[in-house]
Formats: C-alpha cells, sequence, structure tokens
C-alpha cells in the first residue's frame, strides 16, 4: 500500500513538474532567432573587452523621428537588460549638420546631466520644435531645466567636448553606421531601423544577439 501511494505521488510531482515546465514556457516566449543579413550584418571588429560586460552602442541623432520613436521600448530594454549588458551611446555624425546635436549630448554628459536630460533633448526638438543647433537656444533650454548658463556655456564650448564630438564622427564611419536608429553589439553585430520589420522589433534582435554573443562567449 505505501509503495502504491509512494509511486502515485510521484507521478503526480512529475505531471506539476512538466505543467510547470509548460506553463513557464508559455508565458515566456522562446528568444527570437536572429538571421544574418537580414537582421543584422557583421562588421570589421571593433574593440571590445572579451572579459567584460557584452557593450550595446545606440547610435542615435536627436533629430531622428525613428529615433525618438524607438526611444520608450529603447528606455524600458535599457532599465531591464540583463545582468551582463552594458549599454554606450554614441551621437551618430553622418554629416557636418548633425555635429551640434552630437555637442549637446557630449555637454550633458560632461555636466553629468545625460541621463537626466536625454530623453528631454528629444523632446525638445520633436514637441517643442526647438531649433537645437543653435547654442543660443541651447543655453536657454539649459537655464530651463536647471544648469547654469555659465557651467553649459564653459562645457559646450569646451576643446574637450569638441573633441570628444569629433570622435563620434570617427566612429560613425569605423562601425559602417549608414543611418539612425543604429544598435551594435559586442563591436561587430549591426541592426537598425531599415532591418528590422518595426522599430520595436529591434529589441528582440538585440535580445537575440546577446544571447549569440553569450553563447560564443
Amino acid at each position: 500500500m505505501a509503495r502504491a501511494l509512494a509511486l502515485l505521488f510521484g507521478r503526480a510531482l512529475a505531471l506539476a513538474v512538466l505543467l510547470g515546465a509548460g506553463f513557464a514556457s508559455a508565458q515566456q516566449p522562446a528568444p527570437y532567432v536572429v538571421r544574418a543579413d537580414v537582421d543584422y550584418r557583421v562588421i570589421s571588429p571593433q574593440p571590445t573587452d572579451p572579459k567584460g560586460p557584452i557593450e550595446v552602442i545606440d547610435f542615435f541623432w536627436y533629430g531622428c523621428p525613428y529615433c525618438n520613436r524607438l526611444q520608450p521600448a529603447l528606455e524600458r530594454w535599457i532599465r531591464n537588460k540583463p545582468a551582463d549588458v552594458v549599454v554606450r551611446r554614441i551621437p551618430a555624425v553622418l554629416r557636418d549638420n548633425w555635429a551640434p546635436h552630437a555637442r549637446i549630448y557630449y555637454t550633458l554628459e560632461a555636466l553629468g546631466e545625460a541621463e537626466r536630460l536625454h530623453q528631454q533633448v528629444y523632446h525638445g526638438y520633436h514637441v517643442e520644435e526647438l531649433f537645437m543647433s543653435r547654442p543660443e537656444v541651447m543655453s536657454d533650454w539649459a537655464v530651463r531645466h536647471g544648469i547654469a548658463r555659465e557651467r553649459w556655456d564653459a562645457a559646450y564650448h569646451s576643446p574637450e567636448v569638441m573633441r570628444k564630438v569629433a570622435e563620434a564622427s570617427r566612429l560613425t564611419r569605423a562601425y559602417d553606421v549608414t543611418g539612425t536608429p543604429t544598435l551594435v553589439v559586442d563591436g561587430r553585430y549591426l541592426t537598425s531601423g531599415n532591418m528590422a520589420e518595426t522599430l520595436d522589433g529591434l529589441i528582440p534582435i538585440v535580445n537575440g544577439l546577446v544571447i549569440r554573443v553569450r553563447a560564443i562567449r
């Protein structure tokens, strides 16, 4: 009798485990399987730390309407990204008239305000329709967002910020960025807005590329 009860209990437990696994898989869909030359392309490898976190670079332009539309999904992903992933933002400089927007980002970074005000720059351009390439417009904008005009102007016109803008231009070419938004994983896998069926579809592709890099490592 005891043996029969034990067998019955064991079968019930196994069934519960199978049902639980099935429920979990239903709740958590399988990761997106990325396809070379469809979802991403391989670029000339750029320097990364193979023992460090997996780097994801967000190449953006504040004036890009597609970057602006991607922001809610991208920011949600950044807040919940895997622990072994680090995100770096680089303002793309594909043309000379993109350089002033790169200057905005690096000024914010120099002042320690990039995380607080990154999204507000998008809002200023796409909602408030500010002419953000003009230094005087950005100086007024900074004051409205709690930054002293003198601090903003000093950073905005600093040699270090200008050096970073030039470096962003070089990196845009080195990573073979041809448009925005572009996301690069581990310095070699590039995906962009024109490779995904939808802008939000970039996020599953990035997740798939992270899994690919993790497996290779």
